[in-house]
């Protein structure tokens, strides 16, 4: 368990050292809470800190699945099986994302403040969330990020469900998650301390973010936060079975998004 947010991503860090002091690497939060964890990965291996605004395009009654997803730039992905599977049209589609893209305008501008979104053509981009559930909105987000062009999507969370993390295995090139509890429950039970994190803590942690060069912090060892949980971290790469290509909890494997 972690006392909270902080030491989540010092000991997340401590998972990505082999990213620490590159200048191909940027650190994306998914906000609200992917910033403060975010953060301390960014500062502990010196790389730029931003948020990757992703909204999920919930299916009409059932908004917890994903039919597609809308990032900042205008990209915009669809999962083809779903809306096949569900026969969804176009005109329901079209107004998921209308009102997806709303929100999605007042949170960019509420967290850039005028400055424009990271380029991420040929980076090695890591993906944080304070942990993860279902993993349909991550899923959404390395869609989304993989339109962008990275050399390389890299999910890394504190928390989650093993099987969550086996399903993005198959979209993103490599998930870190540092514990996965059994019986998973809720993100936040893996915590001692956590509350919602705010608009303005976000747009602090975004002011005060390093945007190029190193830092001099060492990523925290695993056994230096007080974390109980496995060793070493949950990583996964490869194929997880084939329940994958079908999940009911949110988009099926890569191959359904265009």
């Amino acid at each position: 368990m972690f006392r909270d947010r902080v030491e989540a991503g010092d000991v997340l860090a401590g998972r990505l050292g082999r990213y620490a002091g590159r200048p191909d690497v940027l650190v994306l939060a998914l906000p609200r809470g992917g910033v403060p964890v975010a953060a301390r990965v960014a500062e502990a291996l010196g790389a730029p800190l931003d948020v990757f605004v992703v909204r999920k395009l919930g299916v009409p009654g059932h908004e917890e699945l994903a039919m597609g997803a809308i990032a900042a730039g205008g990209v915009r992905v669809v999962n083809e099986q779903v809306v096949a599977r569900l026969r969804l049209g176009g005109a329901e589609l079209d107004r998921v994302a209308e009102a997806e893209g709303r929100e999605l305008d007042r949170r960019e501008r509420s967290y850039r403040q005028g400055r424009a979104p990271p380029d991420l053509a040929g980076r090695v981009v890591i993906l944080v969330d304070d942990g993860l559930a279902t993993g349909s909105t991550m899923r959404a987000a390395v869609a989304a990020a993989r339109r962008l062009g990275p050399a390389k999507v890299v999910v890394a969370v504190p928390t989650a469900p093993a099987r969550t993390c086996q399903h993005l295995a198959e979209e993103a090139d490599e998930v870190v998650c540092v514990i996965t509890p059994r019986p998973f429950r809720a993100v936040g039970n893996s915590y001692r301390s956590f509350p919602q994190t705010s608009d303005e803590e976000v747009r602090a942690l975004l002011r005060s973010a390093p945007t190029t060069g190193t830092r001099d912090r060492t990523p925290a060892a695993p056994d230096q936060a007080g974390v109980h949980g496995p060793a070493a971290p949950e990583q996964f790469g490869g194929a997880a079975g084939s329940d994958q290509a079908g999940g009911g909890d949110g988009p099926p494997g890569r191959p359904g998004w265009s």
